[in-house]
């Protein structure tokens, strides 16, 4: 961040998709926003315009969300993340969802609660598509935790933890008698979950190429 960035940051809650940076390491080690931990009945989420912590829906059934689930800043699945998609599946009209790539931290720690930073390191993905909209989901360990943070790829973790989030992404959003067109299509590696990250940050600035200026100029108007 620019010194006036820095400044703004000190006087104004960051905004928590646009304000935090994805750190220098990304994507070998990223910084993650978490709204969800494993103990959650209700979904929550970061209301885009706010930047707050809003409730999105109460959980209809009795899904256990297996992970820390939250978003990398500075991230965004439009044009990239969808070539991407379109380029590993061999399907057609594949749009990015709008959102910030998601992303799932492995802990063996209780953590209570969400709107926190995290340091986490990702070690594959699911190419999961929503209808014909990519919403990957990143999958990545917390850095130094002592059961998981040694993993260096998806391939190292337990089966019964990846079908875990497998089956938790493929029904956390079923509701009584509707039909949700939703798959996962792969499971990819360390490096491909780089490849996704990269093209999300890639989709971020050429969205909010401005944003910096823009910010750094309301800093300085700001008495």
């Amino acid at each position: 961040m620019d010194p006036i960035g820095r400044l703004m940051g000190l006087r104004y809650k960051s905004h928590p998709w646009h304000g935090v940076d994805v750190g220098p390491e990304s994507p070998s080690i990223v910084t993650c926003f978490i709204e969800m931990v494993t103990t959650d009945t209700v979904k929550y989420e970061v209301d885009k315009v706010s930047g707050y912590l809003k409730i999105d829906r109460p959980q209809k059934y009795s899904n256990v969300l297996p992970a820390l689930y939250g978003f990398i800043p500075q991230t965004l699945c439009a044009e990239n993340v969808a070539k991407l998609a379109i380029d590993k599946t061999n399907k057609v009209e594949i749009l990015g969802d709008g959102d910030p790539l998601d992303i799932c931290v492995l802990t063996e720690k209780t953590i209570t609660h969400g709107n926190i930073l995290v340091q986490a390191i990702p070690i594959g993905g699911f190419r999961m598509l929503d209808g014909n909209q990519a919403d990957d989901k990143i999958i990545a360990v917390l850095k130094d935790d002592a059961v998981y943070g040694h993993y260096k790829d998806i391939s190292e973790c337990p089966e019964l933890v990846v079908t875990r989030l497998k089956h938790y992404f493929l029904t956390y959003k079923d509701l009584p008698g509707t039909y949700r067109d939703c798959e996962i299509t792969h499971i990819y590696s360390a490096a491909e979950a780089h490849e996704v990250i990269n093209a999300s940050l890639n989709d971020y600035r050429r969205k909010f190429e401005n944003l910096d200026t823009i910010l750094s100029e309301y800093g300085m108007m700001k008495p």
